[in-house]
């Protein structure tokens, strides 16, 4: 599965360096380089240091990570949900996504003119925020007016169906966002509506390079304001991750170390995204490849085996497991089946991140 992550943030926030940077860093992925599907959307692999490991081990001839989609939303400014700037376009691009990364300017610099003409990221994520929800008010609204007309059949199913929206229309116009509405809606009002606001939201905060690792007064005020939406914070400096695209190997290392960081802001914004999704990575390998395949948490392993191809659900017959410590730990796939680590599991096995798996089906 692709996961795809839309980056909004209104103007001179660092969106688009950090996109830039994204792209950069997509490019110099030696075994997955950087495409573009649209121009504004970028493909990277996502970094695992146990897909590098499995590749050594089974004498692998190509490495395949998974990879991330980010994508650039254009057209976000104050009246956007009412079609200002680019509205209708973003609205279409980032319905699309599974989650949203909020960047949000936290660094000072007279040079760079903020569009509000201040920074102050409370009210920045406000005006995001109430353009996303206006933007699902709408929508609702909408389809408000077919459930009213559907409901004058008495129908209780259809009934029910438009107090679900009726409630969840009220809660919108409190100026609240959907992922905290109490009440339930039918996964076909859920599908129909794709509400901007029900996504999952990672706040991206913009730092300044001297203000890594840990932010300033301005990060604060976002953990604040995450923390009461249950939301995600990665602090991250756009210039740094555009410096750090353009380096290599220990140069690399030796610039990050010198930040106090172990690892780059990109590397743990795709961290904080797949944890927030609730998805995992599963890994095959092989003398031809060792690859990486991300499925959602609770996944069986049928299910993981349909990231592979169709077929292999359907004719799905066993999975054959070893945990990759087990795999790292003994060298080899015959090492871990000798060692009784390598397990035989049904349909009914919940695949865990970190599985070597080899799947056994039916044609």
């Amino acid at each position: 599965m692709a996961l795809q992550v839309g980056l909004v943030g209104l103007p001179n926030v660092g969106k688009s360096t950090l996109f830039n940077a994204v792209s950069q860093a997509g490019a110099e992925a030696a075994n997955f380089p950087f495409c573009t599907i649209d121009p504004n959307i970028g493909v990277v692999a996502v970094p695992d240091v146990r897909l590098n490991r499995l590749t050594e081990l089974a004498g692998s001839k190509k490495t395949i990570p998974t990879a991330i989609e980010f994508v650039d939303i254009a057209g976000l400014v104050a009246g956007a949900s009412k079609g200002e700037g680019l509205g209708n376009q973003f609205l279409a691009h980032i319905r699309e996504v599974d989650a949203i990364c909020n960047v949000v300017r936290c660094f000072e610099d007279d040079d760079i003119i903020h569009v509000s003409g201040t920074v102050d990221p409370a009210r920045d994520i406000e005006i995001i925020t109430t353009e996303l929800a206006l933007a699902d008010l709408a929508t609702v609204e909408k389809r408000l007016e077919r459930a009213n007309r559907a409901a004058r059949t008495g129908d209780k199913d259809v009934v029910r169906e438009r107090d679900q929206i009726l409630a969840l229309r009220d809660h919108l116009g409190e100026g609240l966002v959907a992922r905290t509405f109490p009440g339930e809606l039918s996964p076909t009002v859920t599908r129909e509506l794709s509400l901007l606001t029900a996504k999952p939201v990672l706040y991206a905060a913009n730092v300044a390079e001297d203000e890594l690792p840990e932010g300033n007064h301005h990060v604060d005020v976002v953990r604040k304001l995450a923390e009461e939406e249950g939301a995600e914070v990665v602090v991250i400096s756009a210039q740094v991750e555009a410096e750090l695209a353009e380096l290599d190997g220990d140069e690399r290392e030796e610039y990050l170390e010198s930040l106090g960081l172990e690892r780059s802001g990109l590397e743990r914004l795709i961290e904080r995204a797949y944890q927030l999704l609730g998805l995992l990575t599963y890994f095959t390998a092989g003398p031809e490849e060792s690859r990486a395949w991300t499925v959602p948490g609770g996944s069986t392993a049928p299910r993981a085996a349909r990231e592979i191809h169709t077929d292999f659900e359907r004719g799905f017959i066993k999975a054959e497991v070893i945990a990759f410590e087990d795999y790292d730990r003994l060298g080899t796939e015959a090492a871990a089946r000798d060692a009784g680590r390598l397990r035989i599991e049904g349909k009914e096995y919940i695949v865990a991140d970190g599985d070597v798996i080899h799947f056994r089906f039916n044609v």
